[in-house]
């Protein structure tokens, strides 16, 4: 059990807390600075990175991802920098894949290029929304033509690009989903990531909500029918879903994404990036501190820039298996689920889902169906005894 995390592999996530605003919906550790010294930072990164490669040597890296905040304010010479510290600690797989998230601003369209010289070989787009007026409700700082523009500047540039899409907004029908995610397919791309829009306390729409000043949110029942007309829109057009809220053409998925439903290992690096690594025979949680100067003093005074880790108990490793593997399409491994947990899922209860048409078994895996995914809180509560 103790090296399981091979099953998943290794990564390496960067997080960069910087935004040029605070979007209303967004719980992520961001912030907005009026000036960042982004030497300070590189430096700050290439110390963690060689802290974290000294106690993971000889692992061999499949997949790096920068995310925020907002990584497309990095200037390209940081991101270069940074790559060439990751490549001089680790051995790359061939295959290694290297995503930026990007916002679609002009400004930060203008530096794919130079993303693209520096390493980075994937970009995820966050074009949130095909209607300037949810745009604007979303506080996003775009237009959908400038949502677009990025997108094809980024597909000349990158040969793998995905864009993010928020659904279940206020007052969106199933029918304006329909015919808007119909509009995002017919932009062919190789992968989508779509979110239904969910209500964060700490976030503004959070504070809106619980003054009953955000209404409009459709119901429980119309975003289920929205759940599933995406999972059969985008099948129907060769992306299916490989993950509750991901759908790619085949050999499209997100490597990194799958480190993480697949519980393998990933080091965790900036401010409040978390991770997950398996040391001297135990696996640990990882966590860094949030606020960005407190991250930065500490990593330039010396120090490890992560809180103290949390081993993860078996009983722990157990339910994060189950729940990652379950958003999975291929789901989870009933054996891999034995070794981990020292007993084998109750049979009963699984026949109980059968019959409910929520989860199916095939060739040794649990897998959940469309409108298992729905309910897969109330699938760990029955399956987890």
């Amino acid at each position: 059990m103790t090296e399981d995390w091979q099953n998943g592999g290794f990564g390496l996530y960067l997080h960069w807390p910087f935004c040029q605003s605070k979007c209303p919906y967004c719980d992520f550790n961001s912030h907005v600075a009026a000036h960042i010294d982004q030497l300070r930072w590189k430096n700050a990164y290439l110390a963690e990175i060689a802290r974290v490669g000294a106690e993971t040597k000889g692992r061999v890296l499949t997949s790096v991802f920068f995310g925020g905040g907002t990584p497309s304010l990095m200037d390209p010479d940081l991101v270069a920098a940074i790559l060439q510290q990751v490549r001089d600690t680790w051995t790359l797989a061939n295959d290694v894949e290297i995503t930026m998230e990007a916002n679609p601003g002009s400004v930060e369209a203008g530096r794919f290029a130079g993303y693209r010289d520096a390493g980075v070989n994937r970009i995820s787009i966050g074009v949130q929304a095909l209607n300037d007026a949810d745009l604007r409700r979303l506080g996003r700082m775009h237009s959908v033509a400038e949502g677009k523009a990025a997108y094809d500047i980024a597909r000349n540039i990158f040969d793998r690009v995905s864009f993010d899409l928020i659904y279940a907004r206020q007052d969106q029908t199933p029918e304006a989903w329909q015919a808007e995610l119909a509009e995002a397919l017919a932009m062919d791309p190789t992968h989508l990531s779509l979110y239904q829009l969910t209500i964060e306390d700490g976030t503004v729409f959070g504070a809106r909500h619980n003054l009953g000043q955000l209404r409009g949110l459709p119901d429980e029942d119309a975003a289920s029918d929205m759940y599933l007309m995406t999972q059969e829109m985008c099948e129907a057009a060769g992306l299916p879903g490989y993950e509750v809220s991901n759908h790619a053409k085949l050999g499209q998925e997100s490597r990194h994404n799958l480190i993480y439903w697949r519980m393998g290992d990933y080091a965790g690096i900036g401010p409040g990036a978390h991770g997950r690594l398996t040391l001297n025979q135990r696996r640990w949680a990882t966590e860094a501190p949030k606020q960005p100067g407190a991250w930065l003093q500490t990593v330039e005074a010396g120090l490890a820039g992560e809180s103290p880790r949390i081993p993860i108990t078996r009983e722990d490793h157990t339910m994060e298996y189950l729940l990652m593997s379950l958003r999975l399409a291929e789901g989870s491994d009933l054996a891999r689920f034995k070794a981990i947990s020292g007993y084998n899922l109750p049979e009963a209860k699984i026949l109980d889902l059968e019959t409910a048409g929520l989860v199916r078994r095939n060739a040794g895996q649990l897998k959940t169906t469309a409108e298992g995914r729905l309910l897969l809180n109330a699938i760990l509560r029955d399956l987890l005894v």
